[in-house]
């Protein structure tokens, strides 16, 4: 009996019985979200082909704890097209958004299993913050430039406070005697990489400011935003040399000390060891489900941007808070979910790799890759995020990087980093600055 194996296991493997991956820490949250059934969808159908979809199916929609979800992505469409309130439309939505976004994860994972480490780990750090890109296109064919300013400011503000402090605060409140420890590096490295950022964001504020007007301005801050984009770029493919190549130790997870407990676990089956460390659906199916999943979240994308305004007015909050806070909170909410349950495992490093990372990618790449791709489009996005946007930014990589610069972790470090999320989310509450276009 053990020597059956489906055809759906069987492309699982390779000639030696096993693969490799390029699994990151972003990555990493959404096997946390998997359940496992030991009786896949389909499993007495005859037709090897249907039991090879049901199998996949099971796996792809119904192998997530977020299942439960996905019926209000059918739902989204039908309001759309039969012209429901555009709020609902925006809600249905949103959430789907954020159904699809753990799964487009899962897909990536599946495929860094059958191309090895290395560019397992470059497809990992490119598809990571794929619905951020997707909304910001969408915004962008649409001309609503502050909407993707906001939006990816928003991403990185809730990465570095909100879910690095409710880490932080989770995970010390779990381990409150004996604290928690991290690697220090992989902190300074995207600490500097952010203070990089930090820099080319502030420079076209300080040459607008500079008491120029700002039709004088406007060229020379558009030409300056796209140089720094370029360098921001090859600062960050850098990066991914450095992490995937040359360093890779630095962004290795600490080993802890087992405990009792877990060692009677591993010696009762192999039940503690960590879900995911094998491919459950194959290479090609994984490609076909993560483009039909891809073109999903770019309907829904869409629904999202033509409705924002809309749902704002009709609930009486600011579209600068629902593109900067609830956006980036319900979009992600899943891999922040991740992140936070590695806190309470101990497992600090993963949980800095999800949110620090998340953070170094959309403001090294996200950012840059729209000002490239609005200038490619003719359209004119720079990097001035107005002053107030700005300075919330500078505070907060100030703030993370004096919290991680000693290596220790304390339920103290993470509530202040919550509390200093919930005072820009207030600022963005009460503020009614419309949308540019």
């Amino acid at each position: 009996m053990g020597s059956l194996q489906e055809p759906w296991v069987l492309e699982n493997v390779d000639s030696k019985g096993s693969v490799r991956h390029g699994k990151t820490a972003i990555n990493m949250s959404s096997s946390l979200l998997r359940t496992k059934s030991d009786l896949p969808l389909g499993s007495r159908v005859r037709c090897p082909m249907l039991r090879h979809f049901l199998a996949n199916l099971h796996e792809v929609v119904l192998g997530t704890k977020l299942s439960v979800i996905f019926p209000v992505i059918p739902l989204a469409f039908v309001a759309h097209f039969y012209g429901f309130g555009r709020p609902w439309v925006f809600a249905l939505s949103l959430l789907g958004v954020s159904a699809l976004a753990e799964r487009i994860s899962f897909l990536t994972e599946q495929i860094a299993y059958y191309i090895g480490p290395t560019v397992g780990g470059l497809v990992n750090a490119t598809c990571g913050n794929a619905t951020e890109l997707i909304i910001a296109i969408f915004a962008l064919r649409q001309n609503k430039i502050d909407m993707v300013k906001y939006s990816l400011l928003g991403s990185v503000l809730s990465n570095l406070l909100l879910v690095l402090g409710t880490s932080l605060f989770c995970g010390g409140i779990a381990h409150l005697r004996k604290g928690q420890k991290f690697n220090r590096r992989q902190a300074e490295v995207n600490c500097i990489l952010l203070l990089l950022a930090l820099l080319c964001h502030s420079l076209p504020l300080l040459f607008r400011m500079s008491g120029a007007s700002a039709a004088d301005t406007a060229d020379p801050i558009l030409q300056l935003s796209r140089a720094s984009s370029v360098v921001m770029l090859i600062a960050y493919i850098t990066y991914l040399v450095f992490q995937l190549f040359t360093h890779s130790q630095f962004f290795e997870a600490r080993e802890e000390p087992k405990d009792e407990e877990d060692g009677a676990l591993e010696q009762g089956g192999g039940e503690g060891k960590e879900e995911g460390e094998e491919a459950v659906i194959g290479f090609w199916s994984a490609f076909v489900w993560l483009v039909g999943l891809t073109s999903l979240i770019s309907l829904l994308s869409e629904y999202l941007v033509e409705t924002i305004e809309d749902a704002s007015y009709s609930w009486g909050i600011s579209v600068s808070f629902n593109s900067m806070i609830l956006l980036p909170i319900v979009g992600n909410a899943a891999e922040h979910a991740g992140a936070i349950v590695f806190a309470f495992k101990d497992k600090l490093d993963i949980s800095l790799g999800v949110a620090l990372g998340s953070a170094t990618q959309i403001s090294m790449f996200a950012v840059p890759l729209c000002v490239i791709a609005a200038w490619i489009m003719g359209i004119d996005m720079d990097l001035n995020f107005n002053l107030l946007e700005t300075g919330c930014l500078a505070l907060s990589i100030v703030a993370v990087a004096f919290t991680l610069q000693d290596g220790n972790s304390h339920y103290l470090k993470g509530l202040i980093l919550i509390l200093l999320y919930s005072v820009i989310g207030a600022c963005f509450f009460v503020s009614k600055t419309p949308l540019t276009t």
